[in-house]
């Protein structure tokens, strides 16, 4: 349609990255794609493409793209080896969420952007004025001073050993 913007064409520079199929580079691609990017690109790469039927499973898709795969990571190792699972998923209980529960919250953050999809920008606090670690460059007369005061110093203290 006219004045409609066509989206923004860009490329895929996996770089040093696997590009084994699966991998998260292409969970990435798929995210750029979905939000709207033209990325040329081939579906064999997604997790969930079968090689025999030449067909792509929508649901496994999902289900990685969700994190629904952690979150039965987590309830495996929970239940094999609590002491792992502490260890491997302390960050998730620092911020008291549960690894378990990821699917639901992505859910729910999918949701918030279909509802929104704008961003917006968050109000900016002024920062901190820059603590400046350099001295400051004296002048001459500073200088000057200050030699004229070591030199006493000096000499005040040579009178004092004699």
């Amino acid at each position: 349609a006219e004045g409609d913007r066509r989206p923004f064409k860009c490329f895929l520079d996996t770089g040093l990255v696997r590009t084994s199929t699966g991998a998260r580079v292409f969970a990435a691609l798929k995210g750029a794609v979905d939000g709207g990017l033209d990325i040329p690109h081939n579906d064999k790469r997604y997790a969930g493409y079968d090689l025999q039927d030449k067909s792509l499973d929508s649901e496994t898709l999902e289900r990685y793209i969700k994190g629904g795969v952690v979150a039965e990571y987590a309830e495996e190792m929970q239940e094999e080896e609590p002491e792992k699972y502490e260890a491997h998923f302390s960050r998730y209980h620092a911020a008291e969420f549960d690894p378990t529960e990821l699917e639901d919250a992505m859910e729910g953050v999918l949701e918030a952007i279909r509802e929104d999809p704008e961003h917006t920008k968050k109000a900016r606090s002024k920062p901190a004025d820059a603590k400046v670690w350099k001295a400051k460059k004296l002048t001459y007369d500073e200088k000057k001073a200050n030699l004229k005061a070591k030199l006493e110093s000096i000499v005040a203290a040579a009178d004092d050993e004699q």
